[in-house]
């Protein structure tokens, strides 16, 4: 993992000095700091994720390395929202008290994978920086005699509706309002969410309807209140978001040929951020040129200053469905670049497959820097204090930071920190291309050297769970900074010895740690320890003791030369 995150780095600083050299002249910044960049990530039959069932401690591992792997694709492209398909078709697959597991992770409905999937997909997106918005799919719960309409059916039976042998819940009864916000706020209060992202949160268009579209429309306005509700009493700062169908409705010079939200489906998202009930919207975009870009244009200037990425259908691009010239997308994408508007990818397996190079267009072209999620301005303003005391030590290969704490003037839950560097003194962290690092909950990190690179200088700011960033500390001018070596303990890659004294300590193991907090290995305390099996990389050596008071011995770096 620290590897990953050490390339990841590497790579970063080396784009950043390049676009810095190659656009110095301009006063304007090419990329926008703030932007929403999502992708949906569908668990339903494992269309993206899991290809390998978890019914043993090997398959697990198995399917976890697969997850894994999708986001460091994700994150190496830069994308900054994971949509993961959360609630399936009234299935789940975390453990749940009111619903069954989704067999997508067993291979067996109602049946455990043997983990916790959504605490560990929380844990490994954000390792990256990434916001996770668990989806939730609101209205179809699957075919009648399936596991999870059969146990809605039997514990809250006026709220199923049949049609043909699909089972929904009834948006004309007051308890499914009450149901689905009891689900939001489950996964809200369980884990450590940045966002519930609500599909098919309408009816469906073959819905019998016995009731007029305004009534209709109330209905599902109805449920996303009481959701909002409750996701925002629970966590104030968890996004509330939908995935409305493209169209609002018709606009004056363009129709919606029949398939719209307001008028089709009664769902009425713009209505919903004009209210205040809806912080981000990813509308259903999968259509090209004047189906496209007027109600792309129509979704922005309805925004109310909430979030908008237009969802893009990449699956369009395969032969197997539409076959579109890539140039569809690629013309999308700068369009609504051009006029502030985030993207949406559907679905993860047509982006990081790269059909017909759209992976690479987007990691190269449109997104090849880091951008922020846009702060939730109008929940909570107020940014925290900047950080304090950054330090900068330089070694040969690497130059290590610190810094103190900063004090969250909101009321969320911790702070996480934002690095940037740049050639440039003071550097300049409005501009996206100096981001080095995102939503670093440690107060330490090491970046590693480059040889076509002089020195950096660096910054850091403090990020609230709302979004709002603080001022920057910035470090001192790299000619006054003074070279260090004392503070890494030294090792031959294969060995290291312990610098404690048995005989003065009460722990009895010691932990290594990658800078992100993550657990490498652990080991019997001894003189010296064996970390021949420790990949290359920068960790942190502690102590823990038989109460679980863990004391930090320091810094080391594991260097090997190439066979």
């Amino acid at each position: 993992m620290l590897i990953r995150h050490t390339r990841r780095i590497f790579a970063t600083v080396l784009l950043s000095l390049l676009c810095l050299s190659a656009l110095s002249s301009t006063t304007t910044y090419p990329f926008p700091k703030y932007e929403a960049r999502a992708v949906w990530l569908t668990t339903i039959g494992g269309l993206d994720w899991p290809q390998t069932y978890s019914n043993s401690p090997e398959t697990e591992q198995i399917q976890k390395r697969e997850l894994c792997r999708i986001l460091d694709k994700l994150q190496a492209a830069n994308v900054n929202i994971v949509l993961l398909q959360t609630r399936i078709r009234g299935t789940v697959i975390y453990p749940s008290a009111f619903e069954p597991w989704d067999g997508c992770l067993s291979g067996r409905p109602g049946v455990s994978p043997g983990y916790d999937a959504l605490k560990f997909a929380i844990e490994e997106c954000h390792k990256r920086g990434m916001e996770l918005h668990a989806w939730v799919v609101a209205i179809p719960v699957g075919k009648w005699n399936a596991a999870g309409c059969s146990k809605i059916r039997k514990g809250y039976p006026a709220l199923a509706h049949r049609i043909g042998a699909e089972g929904y819940l009834d948006p004309e009864r007051v308890g499914t309002a009450d149901y689905l916000a009891r689900i939001c706020t489950e996964i809200t209060e369980n884990y450590d969410v940045d966002g519930i992202h609500l599909d098919y949160i309408r009816y469906p268009e073959n819905w019998n309807k016995r009731i007029d579209r305004s009534a209709g429309r109330a209905n599902i306005t109805r449920i996303v209140r009481r959701i909002y509700a409750a996701v925002k009493a629970s966590k104030p700062w968890v996004k509330l978001s939908c995935s409305p169908v493209g169209k609002h409705s018709d606009l004056q010079r363009y129709s919606s040929h029949g398939w719209n939200a307001y008028h089709k489906v009664c769902q009425d998202a713009q209505g919903w951020l004009a209210e205040g009930i809806m912080d981000a919207i990813f509308p259903m975009m999968y259509f090209k040129g004047n189906q496209f870009y007027p109600f792309a244009f129509d979704w922005l200037e309805n925004s109310r200053g909430r979030i908008v990425g237009a969802g893009l259908g990449l699956y369009f691009l395969s032969p197997r469905e539409r076959d579109w010239d890539s140039e569809v997308i690629k013309r999308e994408l700068h369009v609504l670049r051009r006029h502030g508007i985030g993207h949406a990818y559907f679905r993860s397996k047509f982006f990081t497959d790269n059909t017909k190079g759209v992976y690479n267009f987007s990691k190269d072209v449109i997104d090849p820097v880091p951008a922020l999620v846009p702060p939730m301005k109008w929940q909570s303003p107020t940014p925290p204090s900047a950080p304090t005391a950054l330090n900068v030590s330089r070694h040969a290969d690497m130059d290590i930071l610190s810094w103190g704490s900063a004090k969250d003037n909101s009321d969320g839950p911790y702070l996480t920190y934002n690095i940037y560097a740049s050639e440039q003194y003071p550097v300049d962290t409005h501009d996206s291309r100096n981001i080095l690092a995102v939503r670093q909950k440690k107060q330490e990190i090491a970046i590693p050297h480059q040889t076509t690179a002089t020195e950096l200088n660096y910054a850091v700011t403090a990020v609230d769970r709302y979004g709002n960033e603080s001022a920057a500390i910035a470090s001192l001018r790299k000619h006054t900074m003074t070279a260090s070596t004392a503070s890494l303990l030294d090792n031959d890659g294969m060995t290291m010895r312990i610098p404690v004294n048995r005989n003065t300590t009460d722990a009895d193991l010691i932990i290594i740690e990658s800078l992100q907090g993550v657990i490498v290995a652990t080991r019997q305390l001894n003189d010296s320890v064996n970390i021949s099996d420790i990949p290359c990389g920068f960790y942190v050596l502690k102590t823990l003791n038989e109460k679980g008071i863990a004391h930090r011995l320091g810094l080391f770096t594991v260097k090997r030369l190439q066979r």
